[in-house]
């Protein structure tokens, strides 16, 4: 890419947003040319304005500390600076729907971290290694919209990472009946454990809205364009049970699996190995070299080893094994996933290299 498509990231003192922010510090596309946040923070340098509040792991990248956080609602003002946005506002759902749709109508792309418009008929959500193609159904909503550049891509529920392409890459054997129980790192509630002490050796068997998500989201992911809307799937019936754990990054998932057509375990194996997609295909700048590894190890994956596999971007499975004799499954495995990087920011750039390379975003 010649020229680097100018990005402003909205929600920018927030975990996810000082993800994004060090992972485009160095990003060979887009550059990071302002920061906005809500009215409380507008107005301060953005290391002011996250000072004991900065969460991640490497220090707040130099470029970005004198930056001026902007006031988010001031629409206007950003479109005027900007090619496109990320968006991780901590808003009410509403709130978050009516801002995101202001951006878009002002013609600015929106790559949105957050839940309000997965299910906006006309707002692909997006995997790019599982389906690119529904992005084809931005030009119906630029039509609702009214827009010439503008509209709204969104990434997944963070948990759905963690077993989600594992089911893609077996769906030729049509999986009917999964049942599945993730262990969720505080992270994603956007804590740490300085900020959540009593997650310390602590476990809470329920997290509000996750266990509907991670039914529902990996269905829409398999659906189809059709009269300018996604039709979710009705392939399969998703269970699921979301468990708060004492872990800062990564989401893992315990999965149990019916298919209509039983693979081999050399079968399932090889699919995962092998499985990639249009990220893989146009060598983007964050996707994974290899998307799905399986470990062999009976004791992996374990977070401590394997969350950052492929620098995040990846996914990790193991444990692979039959049900036993007479049970209601053909197999059950484990999957781990990096709730931040995959499951969220990351996930996000991924889609906006998608979006670049396929013209989507362009500079204005």
């Amino acid at each position: 890419m010649e020229k680097k498509l100018r990005v402003g990231i909205l929600g920018a003192t927030g975990m996810v947003g000082q993800r994004f922010i060090t992972l485009l510090a160095d990003h060979p596309w887009f550059e990071i040319v302002l920061v906005a946040a809500s009215g409380r923070s507008a107005g301060k340098s953005y290391a002011e304005a996250v000072e004991g509040r900065w969460k991640m792991d490497v220090e707040c990248p130099a470029f970005v500390k004198d930056l001026p956080v902007l006031d988010m609602a001031n629409v206007e003002e950003i479109a005027a600076q900007v090619d496109f946005v990320f968006c991780a506002v901590n808003m009410k759902k509403d709130e978050i729907k009516a801002i995101e749709e202001a951006y878009a109508k002002a013609e600015v792309p929106v790559v949105s971290n957050n839940s309000a418009n997965r299910w906006t008929e006309d707002v692909p959500m997006v995997v790019p290694e599982i389906n690119p193609e529904h992005l084809e159904v931005i030009e119906a909503q630029k039509k609702r919209l009214g827009t010439k550049r503008g509209f709204i891509v969104v990434k997944p529920n963070c948990s759905i990472q963690s077993y989600t392409p594992a089911l893609t890459a077996l769906r030729e054997f049509g999986p009917k009946v999964v049942v599945a129980t993730t262990y969720q790192a505080i992270s994603g509630a956007g804590k740490t454990f300085k900020e959540w002490p009593e997650m310390e050796g602590n476990l809470i068997p329920y997290i509000g809205g996750e266990e509907e998500k991670s039914e529902k989201e990996p269905l829409r992911l398999w659906g189809k364009v059709e009269g300018g809307k996604i039709v979710p799937s009705k392939e399969m019936t998703i269970d699921c049970q979301c468990l708060r754990v004492p872990v800062l990054n990564g989401h893992t998932a315990a999965v149990f699996v019916k298919f209509e057509k039983k693979p081999t375990k050399e079968q399932i194996i090889e699919k995962w190995r092998n499985f990639k997609g249009v990220p893989q295909e146009l060598n983007l700048p964050s996707a994974p070299k290899q998307f799905i590894q399986y470990l062999e190890e009976d004791d992996r994956p374990q977070v401590a080893l394997d969350v950052n596999y492929e620098n995040g971007m990846g996914v990790s499975m193991g444990r692979l094994r039959e049900d036993i004799e007479g049970g209601m499954f053909d197999y059950k495995f484990v999957g781990l996933s990096h709730n931040t990087l995959r499951g969220a920011a990351g996930g996000a750039v991924l889609i906006a290299e998608l979006l670049a390379a396929k013209n989507y975003i362009t500079a204005k």
